[in-house]
């Protein structure tokens, strides 16, 4: 079983989950799953299609942002943004180590107007570093502010 680890009321992020973390996230409360891996980066992960087919049999929404050697795209952090609405429900993002899906998190929130010190604590608390996106955070919530 993986490891949700809480980001905000609603965002929690994960390693590499398997089919079987679906249900758990489900009885955990969540409503939707972000995949921000994507398929073929190691032999043992499970595609993103199995998980697909498990988040949809339990009810789950299912949204694939994979974040790969290309980086960040404009598109990810809208898509991020959608797909991780407070209200929605509980979302669970995962990639190989939640790094991914925290990053990307932090882009989303930014462009939200949230600022850049509550986004870096809350990634903090889950137990995140956002340093490698922290000038674009920066930008983004001074560019939702005007």
């Amino acid at each position: 079983m993986s490891e949700f680890r809480r980001v905000t009321d609603n965002l929690y992020v994960s390693p590499q989950i398997g089919a079987d973390d679906i249900e758990n996230a489900r009885r955990s409360g969540f409503t939707g799953i972000v995949n921000n891996r994507p398929d073929g980066e190691s032999d043992d992960q499970t595609p993103g299609e199995a998980i697909r087919a498990a988040a949809e049999r339990a009810g789950l929404a299912y949204t694939a942002i994979p974040i790969g050697q290309d980086g960040i795209a404009p598109s990810d952090i809208e898509s991020m943004r959608a797909a991780t609405d407070p209200g929605l429900g509980n979302v669970l993002a995962y990639c190989r180590s939640g790094t991914r899906s925290t990053l990307l998190w932090s882009l989303a929130e930014a462009s939200r107007g949230t600022p850049p010190a509550a986004i870096e604590r809350a990634a903090a608390e889950a137990g995140y570093s956002i340093a490698p996106v922290r000038g674009a955070i920066e930008q983004l919530a001074a560019d939702a502010e005007k």
